[in-house]
């Protein structure tokens, strides 16, 4: 059985991670740590301290009404990412925890193609 790095937990909520495909289990957040554990496998679980944690970043849709993922990006492990039953709740008890400068909102797909085609233009008005 897996120790708990929490001794208290804040939060907890049905949840996905999306390492090769989607584990399905349940999300802690607690006082020490973001924490994934999976229903099926024990040994397919994750357990993140709040100083690991480099940032946050969300995908928001509607202002703010539908968050269908978030992402954790640590500072020597990688990024991982979850989705809960209710992503607004538990990123409100992540935010208890981390700085506010670590929490973003990722980039709309309307940006990412506009910031395409402003570079697809500069190409073609550029001079030999």
């Amino acid at each position: 059985m897996v120790q708990s790095l929490n001794t208290t937990r804040e939060l907890t909520d049905k949840g996905t991670w999306y390492k090769n495909g989607p584990f399905y289990g349940h999300v802690m957040v607690g006082d020490c740590a973001f924490e994934f554990y999976n229903d099926t496998k024990l040994q397919d679980y994750i357990q993140i301290p709040w100083d690991e944690i480099a940032y946050v970043v969300a995908d928001v849709y509607f202002g703010g009404k539908y968050i269908p993922r978030f992402e954790i990006r640590t500072k020597n492990n990688g990024t991982f990412r979850f989705s809960t039953r209710n992503s607004r709740a538990t990123l409100k008890a992540i935010q208890a925890h981390i700085p506010r400068e670590s929490l973003r909102k990722a980039p709309s797909a309307f940006y990412l193609l506009k910031l395409r085609f402003s570079n697809l233009g500069s190409l073609f008005s550029h001079k030999v």
